[in-house]
């Protein structure tokens, strides 16, 4: 057995001092979002690291909807799930579409579209905001969802567009063109050769896109405004609005929401990385 070199142990020492920081650093936040949870109203502000009687009738206030603000969770939930789940798709057939007839086709302008794309995500998606407004009402789609589902494919894709391009370069043209001699049609080609090949890519650039619109506040909060189509984030916005605000209920909210993103992050967690470095197929 190889016993490690010194150098070997000193990397590993000095990735520890980064990390074991960095982690809790990350973790607090959310510990102390749990801590609230678990917490009596009494003693959420204790300030003590444990409660002295932890207790899940917060979770149990939420779940059975017995709170003016929770009146309507579970339709906001289905909200912020169905806008996710629309933009995810959505993103993912726009870009990979487009990634397909530039790469692949070399379809004329393709340079243009991409360094448009580029261009377009340097905007800072809050900068848009009030025109992306302006648009929604124009085309009377406020208070719909279909105003944030394609507010958040339009922000989503020239990310998606751009990530996905550099994986498909990646790709053996070899691999095409034995497809066409085998008398493979661009549909066949794109269904049974690009598409399986660019899989890690997809499921990160759907995550990403998934992840996008559930986190979403500013335009949930612009373009969509009764009670039962917002989404939940904008929910959580209302418990600020009361003098003596249920932080406790609040917290509680906040961590059911936040477990799947969590969930989706630890199943598909060994396509982030590779997927979004635009894939590991070389040529």
């Amino acid at each position: 057995m190889k016993l490690p070199t010194l150098r070997e142990v000193a990397t590993e020492a000095r990735l520890l001092l980064i990390g074991i920081p960095v982690f809790l650093w990350t973790m607090i936040p959310i510990y102390h979002m749990f801590l609230f949870a678990i917490s009596p109203k009494e003693d959420a502000f204790s300030g003590k690291l444990w409660p002295d009687h932890p207790t899940l009738h917060n979770f149990s206030i939420v779940f059975n909807q017995q709170h003016y603000f929770l009146r309507d969770f579970y339709v906001q939930f289905w909200n912020s799930t169905l806008i996710a789940a629309a933009v995810g798709v959505m993103t993912l057939f726009i870009a990979t579409a487009a990634a397909f007839s530039i790469s692949r086709l070399r379809v004329p302008g393709g340079r243009i579209v991409m360094n448009l794309a580029l261009f377009t995500y340097f905007i800072p998606a809050a900068f848009l905001a009030v025109p992306m407004y302006r648009t929604m009402a124009n085309y009377g789609l406020l208070n719909n969802h279909w105003s944030l589902i394609l507010a958040m494919v339009t922000i989503a894709s020239p990310y998606a567009i751009w990530v996905l391009k550099q994986a498909s370069d990646k790709l053996p043209v070899e691999l095409d063109e034995a497809a066409v001699m085998d008398g493979a049609t661009t549909l066949q080609i794109f269904r049974l050769v690009y598409l399986p090949l660019m899989m890690p890519s997809l499921v990160a650039i759907g995550t990403y896109a998934v992840l996008l619109a559930w986190n979403e506040y500013l335009y949930a909060f612009l373009l969509l405004s009764n009670d039962r189509e917002i989404t939940l984030p904008v929910a959580l916005g209302n418990f600020l609005a009361a003098d003596d605000s249920p932080w406790e209920l609040l917290m509680t909210t906040g961590f059911i929401y936040a477990l799947p993103p969590a969930a989706i992050y630890y199943a598909f967690r060994r396509y982030m990385v590779g997927g979004l470095t635009a894939g590991a197929v070389k040529s």
